[in-house]
């Protein structure tokens, strides 16, 4: 059994003629019925009206049948159309198919993307010789005459505004996607400085300790072991940045954690709760800032002991990391602040608040207040 929703996807999947040619038969069986001639548009009243034989079915067909390509040619429909009707009233016979011009002037309206002006003045020129000959073959007033093309003008006004509305709809989502892409870009390059200069940072000072190691074989090997160890780990996290996967789940900030460790950096973990898992980017801001303060107490405190605490909760995580001062910054590269400063516009950009910098008694703090299910 095809359900309703099933059948309208194919319904869309189908060409715009097909979509449009029911209503365009419907048109033209109602115009053909015979006892509703001369209940349709009647501009001008005829004695005596021709009879309806063959060629008035070749002008309701004429009037009707191009509304099924007035997607694909709105200048072919209104054309033709016009011309049906303009058949339809010079012989008197006044069908329910006058309905099609308005249709058509619609739909003309919103799909014709060129010469839209000559298209309006060849149709207002086209409407007024209709009414001046007319005019000379039965009585018409002059009020009806600006009535119609009042009315006319109305239907193409219709089909106007809407292609403009369409028109700034399309403009909206274009400027929205190219935004979005710019978001992307400085996305993916945040996240590039902050894993390269975190593994980096970690094999930097890996190395200048090694330096010192020559004369203790084992644990020069333990320390090139930890260098090559980060390395494996920068490719890692590199992959999945490119992959586009997100890098900030609780296994990977233990592992982070361990890396540090590993540096020299005596780092304390502290966990409660779980993270909830909610969509959007806040596991993976918890990431970036407990890899950035990282980063810099490699760089400014190394050896200080590090305190990472993480607080998960319903609507939002609290992160916060310190060190106690008594490590060294002798042996760290410099750093030109731009990590800080992009967490602080990440953080913001999900709706939370971020702090960093130096204590009172020493070391420094870094604390970030994250909503849940809020995307960066």
């Amino acid at each position: 059994m095809i359900s309703v929703a099933e059948l309208r996807e194919r319904w869309r999947r189908l060409d715009v003629t097909v979509q449009d040619l029911p209503l365009a038969l419907l048109i033209t069986a109602l115009a053909l019925v015979p006892a509703w001639h001369r209940h349709g548009t009647q501009l001008a009243d005829l004695v005596p009206a021709r009879p309806f034989d063959g060629w008035g079915v070749l002008a309701i067909t004429v009037e009707c049948l191009p509304l099924a390509i007035r997607r694909k040619r709105p200048m072919t429909t209104l054309a033709l159309v016009s011309i049906g009707f303009a058949a339809d009233q010079l012989c008197g016979w006044n069908t329910l198919g006058g309905t099609a011009l308005s249709v058509a002037l619609i739909s003309a309206g919103i799909h014709l993307a060129h010469h839209r002006r000559e298209t309006v003045i060849a149709a207002s020129a086209g409407f007024f010789a209709l009414a001046a000959v007319l005019a000379r073959l039965g009585q018409l007033g002059i009020d009806v005459v600006v009535l119609f093309y009042a009315v006319l003008a109305s239907m193409w006004a219709v089909g106007a505004g809407m292609r403009r509305n369409q028109l700034a709809e399309m403009e909206y989502r274009r400027h929205a996607e190219e935004t979005a892409r710019a978001a992307e870009r400085t996305r993916i390059a945040r996240e590039l400085h902050d894993v390269v200069t975190h593994h980096v940072t970690a094999m930097v000072v890996q190395a200048e300790a090694a330096r010192y190691l020559t004369a203790a074989p084992e644990r020069l090997d333990a320390a090139l072991t930890a260098v090559s160890d980060t390395g494996r780990h920068a490719i890692t996290d590199l992959r999945h940045l490119l992959d586009l996967l997100n890098p900030a789940h609780g296994d990977e900030l233990r592992v982070l954690v361990e890396q540090t460790r590993r540096a020299g950096q005596p780092v304390e973990l502290v966990e409660q709760g779980s993270s909830p898992g909610a969509p959007g980017g806040a596991d993976a801001a918890v990431y970036r800032v407990a890899q950035e303060a990282l980063t810099n107490a490699l760089k400014y405190d190394h050896g200080a002991r590090t305190s990472v605490t993480v607080r998960y909760g319903v609507r939002e995580i609290d992160v916060r990391i310190s060190t106690d001062g008594s490590g060294s910054g002798t042996a760290s590269p410099g750093g030109s602040g731009r990590g800080l400063a992009g967490l602080r516009e990440r953080v913001g950009t999900l709706g939370g608040d971020f702090t960093a910098g130096p204590q009172a008694e020493g070391g420094f703090l870094v604390t970030a207040r994250i909503p849940v299910g809020v995307s960066s």
